[in-house]
């Protein structure tokens, strides 16, 4: 505890650091301020039937990335998810496509262009997204909306106010991580996820206590241990073990001698940190669209679509870690290119003992990264899949998204980010770290925009 106060303390006394922490602050409590203003016309007491339905499946992450905005029909209810699929895209276009390939080949110049680009596709993606969530606020709440407004009106201004109200996010995002700490739409992000851990744990700790005879507190008490322990492995992802198995790193160096020293390749277990759980997502939520447009045609649902959008069932979840195995191969396979990683070893002069360079180097680190990824994919699709297994012991739904998935690596991954930004400016004016320990590792080579 001395240690702690004695860390706030060096902080205070920092005062820029001081400065960008209470930046972070405002702008965090300006966003958290605009998710509960609802929409014009809109009854928020009617809106129970949205609420519900947001409250389990998969419609219920997306409620938990934008802090609940999205079941309170807010002018932020779209959130920053909109600028985050629109990033995926031009990052894949970036690796395909011959253009953007050259873009992000000129440097500062083209990282703006593609942040330009970035944002207007973020923009087409919300003209569509805007209408389709009023549509859907339509069916599940017609008593919210005021009868005496025209719904063409409507859904024209609201469409304006939906988009407005993400782009200002975005643009809170990108004033702290200009003048704040961290980076700004990781924090964004994570503020709509904490949001909802208080409401969570108070409806298990609800849940168990009226359940007296499924383990009561003493249970409540376990799901917090295993949550714990599920955090641990968390970080250990999003730190990412980066190290290869023995027999293959022997040979994996570089034989370029820089000092006496042999160089090794920086290959990692987890080199598609999150990103393969968020396009696995992505297509998962097909089956819940389908589900949708079969019940306002009054058609009964086929029982393979009502089982893939089910979160809990098993089709799910095998169907899901499927996904997240076969993307992290996939992004792994776009992001760590062999044949150039070949061609720079041989133009430095490097070269992988008792491998020939060339083409033989570059099959030889194929068969290396197929090797480190496959366990690396099987715990991430174990830590995708958690939540479900949670679902089986009666957890509850929103609680249980803490487990695993997505939000809790983007959670973790955050805050780490964050604490490793605020020691380095603690370290680099002779204070001592955060930790005793020793000093906080962050998402290292990894983008830490998701």
């Amino acid at each position: 505890m001395k240690k702690f106060i004695e860390t706030l303390k060096n902080i205070w006394h920092i005062e820029d650091l001081r400065t960008r922490i209470l930046i972070t602050l405002a702008f965090a409590a300006m966003y958290r301020f605009g998710s509960v203003i609802v929409l014009p016309g809109i009854n928020p007491e009617a809106l129970t039937a949205l609420r519900e339905q947001t409250s389990t499946g998969l419609m219920s992450l997306l409620n938990m990335f934008s802090g609940g905005a999205f079941s309170n029909a807010s002018i932020f209810a779209l959130g920053i998810m909109p600028y985050i699929s629109a990033s995926i895209v031009i990052q894949l276009f970036a690796f395909v496509v011959p253009y953007f390939q050259k873009m992000q080949r000129e440097g500062e110049s083209g990282r703006r262009k593609m942040n330009q680009y970035t944002r207007y596709l973020t923009i087409l993606i919300l003209l569509v997204q805007a209408p389709s969530y009023l549509i859907n606020l339509r069916v599940q709440a017609p008593g919210a909306l005021n009868p005496a407004i025209d719904w063409t009106m409507f859904i024209f201004a609201s469409t304006i106010i939906l988009a407005a109200g993400s782009m200002f996010i975005l643009w809170i995002g990108e004033r702290i991580t200009d003048k704040g700490i961290g980076n700004g739409v990781s924090l964004i992000i994570m503020l709509g996820i904490i949001a909802r851990l208080p409401t969570a744990l108070k409806q298990e700790l609800v849940s168990r206590l009226n359940n007296i005879a499924g383990g009561g507190l003493i249970m409540f008490i376990v799901e917090l241990v295993l949550l714990f322990v599920v955090i641990l492995a968390a970080i250990m992802l999003v730190q990412g073990v980066r190290k290869v198995p023995v027999q293959y790193a022997k040979r994996m160096v570089a034989g370029q001698q820089v000092g006496g020293v042999r160089q090794y390749i920086p290959l990692k277990v987890f080199a598609a940190n999150v990103m393969p759980i968020i396009f696995a997502q992505a297509i998962m939520f097909i089956p819940i669209t389908l589900l949708g447009l079969v019940a306002n045609d009054g058609q009964a649902a086929s029982p393979v679509l009502m089982a893939l959008s089910d979160h809990t069932s098993w089709a799910y979840n095998l169907l899901f870690a499927f996904l997240i195995i076969a993307f992290t191969y996939f992004y792994t396979a776009i992001t760590l290119n062999p044949d150039q990683m070949a061609e720079d070893m041989k133009r430095n002069n490097g070269f992988i003992p008792g491998v020939r360079p060339g083409k033989e180097t570059a099959d030889f680190i194929d068969r290396i990264m197929d090797r480190i990824t496959l366990p690396g994919s099987l715990f991430l699709a174990a830590i995708a899949c958690m939540p479900a297994f949670a679902g089986l012991l009666n957890v509850q739904a929103e609680f249980a998204q803490f487990f695993g998935g997505t939000s809790l690596l983007i959670l973790v991954g955050v805050v780490l980010d964050t604490l490793q930004q605020i020691e380095s400016h603690l370290l680099m004016r002779h204070y001592d770290g955060l930790l005793s320990s020793g000093r906080i590792r962050g998402r290292s080579g990894i983008s830490s925009r998701y």
